[in-house]
Parts: C-alpha cells; sequence; structure tokens
C-alpha cells in the first residue's frame, strides 16, 4: 500500500496542482518528449487491443450453446477411466427449425443425422472414430424426455419409456443430446468425456468460411435429392456441395446410410487436411471468422462449453493429421425383418469397444464381414 505523501501527490497530480519541492523540473528535451509520446501510444494500443481482445473472447463465448450432460445422467453411468485418453460423442443434427427449414419441413424434432465416436488416445497422437449407423437396432434406455414438442405431447411426466429394437437417432430425437450420450454409453460401456453437436446450416457456413474443401471423386455422384451433382475428378466443394455430399444416400451405391457413412468419413480426413493447410494462423482474419463460425455451430456439454476448453482440446488434437485417424462403421448386418435396419453384430461390436476401453487400436477382425465395410461408396471419394 502507497504512503500518505505518496497518495496526496498522485491526487494532487490528477488535479493539476503539483507541490513545490524546492527544486526546479529540468525541461524534457526532444528526444524524452519523443518516448514518453511512444510509450504512451503503445499503451494506448494494448489497452485498446485488449479490450478488442475481450470482446471477442465474449462474442466466441456467447456464440457456443452448452448442455449439462453431466446434472442430465447423475452417477449412473460407465466409470471414468483416467488413463489419458478422451472419448466424445459427435452428432450432426438434422434439425428443420429456424435457418435449418429450406432442408426440409420442421417435424418437431431433430435427428442425429450423423454419429461419431471419437476416440483419442493417451498419446494424444492418433485416434479412432466408429460411425454409428442412423438406421441401427438399439435397445434404448430410458431417458428424460427433449424439449421437443413431439416428446412433449406424446409422453406425460417428461420421460422417454425403455424400448428395444429402436433406431438409434430416435434416442436424440427424443431426449436430446443426454438421451443420446445415455444411448451410446448403454451400448459401448464407455463413458464419454465431452459431446459436440453442428446442425446443417453451421456446418454449411463452416465450409464456405475455410473457404471450401477438396475432394477427389472416382465416379460421378448425382442425387437430386441433395442437388449434388460431381464428375469424376477432382473439386473444392462449397459448403452447399459439401453438405449435400456428407447427406448423399441415393446417390451412392445402394442407397443405405452404410455408404453414406464412407462418404462421410471420406470427408472428415479431408476437412481435417484443409483445416491444417490453410494456414489459418498466419491469418488473423481467417483464423477469428472460422473461430466465429465454427463457436457459432457448435453445441457442447457444459465442460467444453467455452473459449478455454475448446482451445484445450485444439491444442490435444493439434498434432493428429488424417492419416493418425482411423474410421470404422460399427460392425453391422442387414437386419432379417427389416432390410431397411441394422443390427450390430454381437461379438465383433464387443472387440471394438473393448479396444476402445483398453485404449487399444481396433483390430481388423472387428469389421471383417461387416456390411459397413462391403458398400459401393468405398473408395468413391478421397
Amino acid at each position: 500500500m502507497a504512503d500518505e505523501s505518496t497518495s496526496d501527490r498522485a491526487a494532487r497530480s490528477r488535479s493539476g496542482v503539483i507541490r513545490a519541492t524546492g527544486r526546479r523540473r529540468k525541461r524534457r528535451t526532444a528526444r524524452q518528449r519523443a518516448l514518453r509520446i511512444t510509450a504512451w501510444t503503445v499503451a494506448g494500443g494494448l489497452l485498446v487491443g485488449g479490450a478488442g481482445l475481450g470482446y471477442v473472447y465474449v462474442k466466441l463465448n456467447g456464440n457456443i450453446s452448452g448442455v449439462d450432460i453431466n446434472a442430465a445422467l447423475g452417477p449412473d453411468r460407465p466409470e471414468d477411466i483416467p488413463n489419458g485418453s478422451l472419448d466424445i460423442l459427435v452428432l450432426g443434427s438434422d434439425s428443420r427449425s429456424g435457418d435449418n427449414a429450406k432442408y426440409g419441413q420442421d417435424e418437431g424434432g431433430a435427428r442425429s443425422d450423423t454419429a461419431m465416436i471419437v476416440h483419442i488416445y493417451e498419446d494424444h497422437k492418433s485416434a479412432s472414430v466408429v460411425s454409428i449407423p442412423r438406421d441401427t437396432l438399439v435397445d434404448r434406455p430410458a431417458c428424460e424426455a427433449s424439449e421437443a414438442r413431439e416428446a412433449r405431447e406424446a409422453r406425460e411426466g417428461g420421460s422417454v419409456p425403455p424400448a428395444r429394437r429402436a433406431m438409434f437417432n430416435e434416442s436424440y430425437q427424443l431426449g436430446g443430446p443426454a438421451c443420446a450420450v445415455k444411448t451410446v454409453e448403454s451400448m459401448t460401456g464407455i463413458r464419454m468425456d465431452h459431446y459436440m453437436e453442428v446442425d446443417f446450416t453451421g456446418f454449411e457456413e463452416l465450409i464456405d468460411t475455410l473457404g471450401g474443401v477438396e475432394i477427389t471423386t472416382t465416379k460421378a455422384i448425382h442425387d437430386k435429392s441433395s442437388h449434388l451433382n460431381l464428375d469424376p475428378g477432382t473439386h473444392t466443394l462449397g459448403g452447399e456441395q459439401a453438405l449435400g455430399l456428407v447427406r448423399t444416400r441415393k446417390g451412392v451405391g445402394d442407397g443405405s446410410d452404410l455408404g453414406r457413412i464412407q462418404l462421410q468419413q471420406a470427408f472428415v480426413k479431408a476437412l481435417i487436411d484443409q483445416i491444417k493447410n490453410v494456414g489459418v494462423l498466419s491469418n488473423p482474419k481467417k483464423l477469428l471468422d472460422l473461430a466465429d463460425t465454427g463457436t457459432s455451430a457448435l453445441t457442447t456439454d457444459s465442460d467444453l462449453a467455452s473459449v478455454n476448453s475448446l482451445t484445450g482440446l485444439a491444442k490435444v488434437l493439434r498434432g493428429i493429421g488424417s492419416d493418425d485417424i482411423n474410421m470404422v462403421t460399427l460392425p453391422v448386418a442387414y437386419d432379417q425383418n427389416d432390410p431397411n435396419r441394422v443390427v450390430p453384430l454381437p461379438a465383433q461390436s464387443r472387440q471394438v469397444w473393448q479396444a476402445l476401453r483398453a485404449d487399444q487400436p481396433i483390430p481388423e477382425s472387428a469389421t471383417k464381414d461387416s456390411a459397413g465395410e462391403e458398400t459401393d461408396a468405398h473408395g468413391l471419394v478421397r
């Protein structure tokens, strides 16, 4: 704490009163005046810059939507194994409300159009990604109902009863993010450390902000439903085309969700390469635009819903390139009672989940003879 004389002098100085000391103040030289002006200019720049950074920080934080998964699910969850690995459920939402209305009629609730379990290994140098087909028949646990209109109107007491042979993507539709996480944890026995969701509009805007993503098609892809027309060759896809690619079903193979997953996995790898090659760190405006668009597109668990937390996750992921990611589809077979649905192959699915729980690579034997590995879309995009 400053002594009284110092405080008094500071107060009088601020008021323009200079206390006599018995000595005359030396006149500053031109060089001293210049240095003083420079110092104040730099200080002012730092203050303005700091205020600007503070505004950006608050803005980006305000963009992110958070869901308290831990509070929603409580303690009845798989054990959290502290081995340094991370498991993240990533969903692509096909909500038709708000800005997404142009993609179809709002039917009262979003579905998880894309679902991937991302396992980041303990060394943070590699990852495995397991895609779950949206048409997979699973045993859905009891959940709290989401705020979707259908869920509110169809159920009393705000709960979703358990169901056998329920479509996987109905968990999100009926119970929202928490029910999707609960269903995945019930299937896998693996606790999800984090949850991330991106919707149609956010995905499209992110690709446009990035400047497009370059892919190569080995065959033509034409799909009237997704307005996608690609001849064989190399293409730089804008947001609308990229969204069409990851959503197309009728344009590839037998029109099943399994073929679409192959395209999604190939596109994700191309997207990772594009982000690493675009040089955003040397272009502050591009970096800010991507951060603004990316955070606006995201819904995460509450533990991840801040710029600091997302930056920490980005640091974990920054050393992982597309070649360091093993992408597989949950081992499935077509359902005997309904060819439009698939069911997990029990023994092979257990191999997948056991490998991830042990922080080990997924063995090739786990996906052998799976319907997800035998589609006509395999190798169509690279």
